[in-house]
């Protein structure tokens, strides 16, 4: 019986250590388990962050290199609109619903766009650009689809002067070869136009001298005979009937004595004698020889302005300017007004021009009439010999400028004169 306890006490001991390893095996499974479970949930942690962070910095480049690019776009795009406001040139972009899409500063400029229509792109060119000959290249190339190169355009200003420009427009396709617009380039020829004009007139001129001169003086001399004997006669000792006609004749043989002289004065090839003179001093000179004239009748010749020094022959200028005086008080005073008479000047450094002014309030000369005046024996004074204004041209050309006639705000003529100045 003994035995049989001690069995009994053994096996019940073996059964409990045998749950007490059981129990622990099954512990150490849970917590093997649990290991792996931690260490696979670290190791995806780890690659998520990982991969986040990877997807973070891709979004950061990415989001840099949008920023460049944006950066880069605008750069170009001020750089594009720099390059159209700066070109000296003139640009005009069309599309072909007759749209304009780009018109530069120097294009508005040299097609007289006024400032007002600061809107100018998205409007139809025709009928900005109004009646010139430039809407009629423009339809010519996208009809043609082929580049109109160097053609000469003329276009009439407000105050009827005329800009002469050289144009080229080219039919702009896509890369699929289709067209879907022009592109005009143009520039100004005004310049080029008068330099060719003036060198002509200069030319002319001088070619007109060597004919003329020597029939001028073969006149000169018949008249200098007829008044001779003219003079012969003694006027007391002839008839009344008679008296009249010889004053006649001695009167008429003067006259034309003078136009002949004042013709070979015009026709004689010009010699200058050049010195450095102040246009300044040889405009007030000018100014005060009609002055008084001027005064007497109401009026006053005025002079103002800055107009810088020149290479001239002083003698020849003065009396250009006299004569341009003298036209202006003489005409007013035919109209029956107070001679107000203004001769200003304005310098242009940059061109090295001087820009001389004279103009008065007189009748004015009719537009039809301001290239004419310049040409010999055109006046419409009645005792007048028409070479007065064509001998101020001349000696505005030989000293290499140029003078034109207009319109003075003062209401009658308006004589601008461009001369170099001196540097």
């Amino acid at each position: 019986m003994p035995q049989s306890t001690g069995a009994y006490a053994l096996l019940g001991l073996t059964a409990v250590v045998g749950a007490l390893a059981a129990a622990l095996a099954f512990a150490m499974l849970r917590f093997a388990a649990a290991a792996r479970d931690t260490r696979r949930h670290l190791r995806g942690g780890a690659e998520t962050a990982l991969l986040s962070a990877a997807l973070e910095e891709a979004v950061t480049k990415l989001k840099a290199q949008e920023r460049a690019t944006a950066a880069r776009a605008d750069a170009s795009e001020r750089l594009s609109g720099e390059i159209i406001a700066s070109l000296t040139a003139g640009l005009l972009v069309v599309g072909l619903d007759g749209e304009v899409r780009i018109l530069n500063p120097a294009g508005r400029r040299m097609l007289h766009v006024p400032e007002s229509l600061a809107e100018h792109v998205h409007r139809d060119y025709r009928r900005l650009l109004g009646a010139t000959a430039l809407p009629q290249v423009i339809d010519e190339c996208l009809a043609s689809r082929v580049a109109v190169v160097r053609r000469p355009v003329q276009i009439l200003g407000a105050d009827h002067s005329i800009t002469h420009l050289g144009v080229t427009v080219s039919p702009l396709f896509d890369d699929k070869a289709a067209l879907h617009g022009a592109i005009c380039l143009f520039t100004d020829l005004t310049a080029i136009k008068e330099l060719e004009a003036q060198l002509h007139l200069k030319e002319s001129l001088a070619t007109l001298g060597e004919l003329t001169a020597g029939i001028a003086h073969e006149f000169r001399n018949g008249l200098a005979t007829i008044h001779g004997y003219s003079k012969l006669f003694d006027l007391k000792t002839l008839p009344e009937t008679y008296r009249q006609y010889v004053e006649a004749i001695r009167n008429e043989a003067e006259a034309l004595g003078q136009v002949v002289t004042n013709f070979l004065t015009f026709a004689t090839p010009a010699k200058l004698t050049l010195t450095r003179i102040e246009l300044g001093a040889i405009c007030d000179r000018a100014a005060e020889e009609v002055r008084a004239e001027a005064r007497s009748l109401g009026g006053d010749v005025t002079v103002r302005g800055d107009f810088g020094a020149i290479d001239g022959d002083e003698v020849l200028l003065r009396q250009a300017f006299s004569n341009l005086l003298r036209n202006a008080v003489e005409a007013c005073a035919d109209a029956s007004l107070a001679p107000v008479v203004v001769i200003r000047s304005e310098l242009n450094r940059v061109q090295g021009v001087s820009h001389i002014i004279v103009e008065d309030n007189g009748p004015g000369i009719a537009p039809s009439e301001r290239e004419r005046v310049f040409r010999p024996f055109v006046t419409s004074k009645r005792d007048g010999t028409g070479l007065g204004l064509a001998l101020v041209q001349k000696i505005i050309v030989f000293h290499n400028g140029r003078i034109s006639a207009g319109t003075s705000p003062l209401g009658g003529a308006r004589f601008q004169i461009v001369l170099p100045i001196a540097v």
